[in-house]
């Protein structure tokens, strides 16, 4: 099982990249300054943390959430963005520390299911993962990202048929095509539906990132591995 195919939920609240951006420059260099993080707003400094992430500088995006959280202790929300970072980041006892304290917040916030599971998944407690990702589809049944969470998880157990009737829920939503293709493409790989496996990787790849695309790493991720996943697959099919 690869981490990196499992897609985690943060509670952004900003998606509009350049202006994201704009404000982690103006962070960062008021930081290098030694000035107070105090004049930005919760949501600049909650976009400027996520977007820190996804550079990959974990340490300060940290630090930004626990400043959220000493303004805001009983915030769910950012408990699970900070457990979100402290996983990515390779800490993952600290992530789980924070989602069950944001579920204790929050029993209904059902991202942090979701990103608890995929903790659990990483762990190979594939069960308890389920259990998780059946909570957070209950409390939000167009969940799309818990739905090829579990479609993954329950292929990971080998039962790829109920895995191919997650994707294909999740396929209703209209969301996330390409990674959504991707494992299905993976599941009839691995079940031995080797035509469907290579049309459903053939879809994915039009809809994946290219590789500079610095917005979607982790599409950029399954797209590396989906390339691996039908070179496999081509050269099986040659021998």
């Amino acid at each position: 099982m690869n981490i990196h195919s499992f897609l985690a939920d943060d509670d952004q609240q900003s998606n509009q990249y350049k202006y994201v951006l704009n404000t982690t420059k103006k962070l960062q260099e008021r930081r290098k300054s030694d000035r107070s993080e105090s004049i930005f707003g919760d949501s600049d400094l909650r976009s400027c943390a996520l977007r820190l992430a996804q550079q990959g500088d974990y340490t300060e995006a940290i630090a930004l959430l626990s400043q959220l959280i000493c303004r805001h202790p009983h915030n769910a929300v950012d408990y699970n963005n900070r457990g979100l970072i402290y996983f990515q980041s390779g800490e993952r006892q600290k992530a789980l520390y924070d989602y069950n304290t944001a579920l204790k917040l929050n029993p209904y916030l059902a991202s942090a299911y979701n990103n608890r599971a995929n903790y659990y998944a990483a762990c190979g407690e594939l069960a308890v993962a389920l259990a998780d990702y059946d909570q957070a589809i209950d409390l939000k049944p167009h969940h799309v990202r818990a739905w090829i969470n579990r479609g993954i998880t329950w292929r990971d157990l080998g039962q790829y048929e109920v895995a191919i009737e997650n994707f294909e829920v999740a396929l209703l939503f209209g969301q996330l095509e390409g990674h959504i293709w991707a494992e299905r493409g993976r599941t009839y790989h691995l079940w031995g539906d080797w035509n469907c496996a290579i049309a459903d990787y053939r879809r994915a790849l039009t809809q994946l990132p290219s590789f500079d695309n610095d917005k979607d790493i982790t599409g950029c991720r399954l797209r590396l591995q989906l390339e691996n996943w039908l070179d496999e697959l081509l050269s099986q099919s040659a021998s």
